[in-house]
């Protein structure tokens, strides 16, 4: 079954840029899709972003519309989320997840199967 790594995360100053990645490895279940979600402390998992494995159609939350953009390459099996203009608000554990045996996108969830550990984004005002 396939397993998630995430990095990319780390202190950054608002209006800076990050860039996320999630790894995955191991045996690949298609078609799924890969997805973002992050966690405040003390907030509720939300759902950032989405992307289809062999499509490549996406999917972004309205409060990061415009800054922030996710991608896939295939080739190293990895998905990716560019973060810019990065805002304090912004500031959680990010993780990514994948929904397996699955053509459309969720932003519940329940609706994935396989999480990464997380990568903490920090950004200072």
């Amino acid at each position: 079954q396939v397993s998630l790594i995430e990095s990319g995360g780390g202190l950054v100053q608002a209006g800076g840029s990050l860039r996320l990645s999630c790894a995955a490895s191991g045996r690949t279940f298609s078609p799924y899709v890969l997805a973002w979600f992050r966690q405040a402390p003390g907030k509720e998992r939300e759902f950032v972003s989405a992307i289809t494995w062999s499509g490549g159609s996406t999917l972004l939350t309205d409060s990061v519309k415009g800054r922030f953009t996710i991608s896939r390459d295939n080739a190293q099996n990895t998905v990716y989320l560019q973060m810019n203009n990065l805002k304090p608000e912004d500031t959680a554990a990010y993780y990514c997840a994948a929904r397996v045996g699955r053509l459309s996108y969720s932003i519940d969830l329940s609706e994935y199967d396989v999480w990464g550990q997380g990568t903490q984004v920090t950004v200072s005002s």
